[in-house]
């Protein structure tokens, strides 16, 4: 089973994401936040309770603390640094993808998920491999 937090503030990606990973047959644990805020506040109750997720998919534009804002607080703490985060993104946009490379992140699912867009799938796959890892 595979621990993971989605930071997403978009219902029906929330549902996207979790039918995806129903149809590639992943055994998950989902906790979902609706943004950065909520999102640390999961991870520092996980911390506690030595249950931190595998794997965070991060939406990038949210309302209260965006995933830019998140992933600068998250990989400034040593408990949290190691966790693998993909970054859910609408934006094909290079500017966007060079402002989060510094907090190594693991790879960009594009929005809405369309596995059969190759750079989507190829980063779904490689989260899908990190899963399987984890088992």
């Amino acid at each position: 089973m595979v621990n993971i937090l989605l930071i997403e503030d978009d219902n029906l990606d929330q549902l996207e994401v979790q039918r995806t990973l129903e149809k590639k047959s992943i055994f998950f644990n989902m906790k979902i936040a609706p943004n950065g805020e909520a999102g640390l506040a999961l991870l520092k109750e996980a911390n506690s309770s030595n249950e931190l997720p595998d794997i965070i998919l991060l939406d990038l534009n949210m309302p209260k603390m965006n995933g830019m804002e998140f992933l600068a607080v998250v990989r400034k703490n040593v408990q949290f640094r190691n966790i693998k985060i993909f970054v859910l993104t609408t934006s094909d946009d290079v500017v966007d993808k060079m402002a989060v490379r510094p907090f190594g992140i693991s790879g960009f699912i594009t929005k809405p998920l369309k596995l059969e867009s190759p750079s989507s799938l190829d980063a779904f796959n490689l989260m899908i491999d990190l899963m399987n890892m984890q088992r």
